[in-house]
Order: C-alpha cells, then structure tokens, then sequence
C-alpha cells in the first residue's frame, strides 16, 4: 500500500482526528473549553467526595479514562481521554496512520519537524496550521 495520498484523503483523515479532540461545548449551556487543560480547570468536580475518574475499557478493547465535570452551567460533562501509549491493535493502527500522515506531508515537502508538531496539535485539539501547510503544498508541488 502506497503511503502517498491524496490532498481529499489528507482532509478526510485530519477532519477524524479532529471529531474525536477538542473544543468540548456545553450541550446545554453553550460554554465551549478549547482544550483539556482549559477544560479541568474551569469545570468542577461533579461530587466533592469523587474524583470524577473512572478507568473504564472503550468498545473497541482501548484503555480510556472516562473523566466526568460540571460546566460553569452545572451540567454534567463527559470526557474521554486515551492513554497515549494504547497497544491494542486499535491504538497501534491509530499510530500507523499518525506515521502515514507524517510520511505523506514529508513526501510533500513539509519538514519532518513541523509536519510532527502540527499533526500532534490536531490530535490535541490545539491550534495548527496543518491546512495551511497542506495548501503550500499542493499549490507548490501538485499531485
């Protein structure tokens, strides 16, 4: 299988990563957290005797932890975190393709470096310039 790709297929499968990442908003109340970090800090526990932390499996055998917060709102609010380091087959075909989209902008021309730093910012839900890197690439180098 060839590790080139096309631009569509690039946005496909940045557009899954980002799905599963933040920004975390209030069905309720509307109040968007832009990242985990802002999200357990301007939420509160749920119970002051419960951390709000339950180890649990995903449907697909990956180990989560299921992290429950009150919204400024007061309502409740669910959050999943993977453990990075995932060695089921599903956390190791989540870091093939990370790899394989790392390979195909390298392949485009963007440096393994920033290629790196702003895949790992898309699955942290963080600002990037992915899309920008992506356009530079295909209006410099073409399919």
């Amino acid at each position: 299988m060839s590790l080139r790709y096309s631009h569509e297929e690039l946005f496909r499968s940045l557009q899954a990563l980002e799905e599963a990442t933040f920004p975390k908003v209030c069905r309720n109340c509307g109040q968007a957290y832009a990242d985990a970090e802002e999200f357990l800090a301007a939420t509160r526990q749920v119970r002051a005797d419960h951390s709000g932390l339950k180890a649990s499996i995903d449907d697909d055998g990956s180990a989560i932890v299921e992290v429950f917060r009150n919204c400024v709102c007061g309502s409740t609010l669910l959050e999943v975190f993977y453990d990075r380091r995932d060695q089921t087959a599903n956390g190791l075909k989540r870091r093939q393709r990370f790899g394989e989209l790392l390979d195909k902008l390298i392949a485009d021309g963007v440096d393994q470096q920033v290629a790196r730093t702003e895949l790992l910012k898309v699955v942290r839900g963080q600002p990037h310039n992915l899309i920008g890197l992506i356009r530079a690439t295909k209006d410099g180098a073409g399919d």
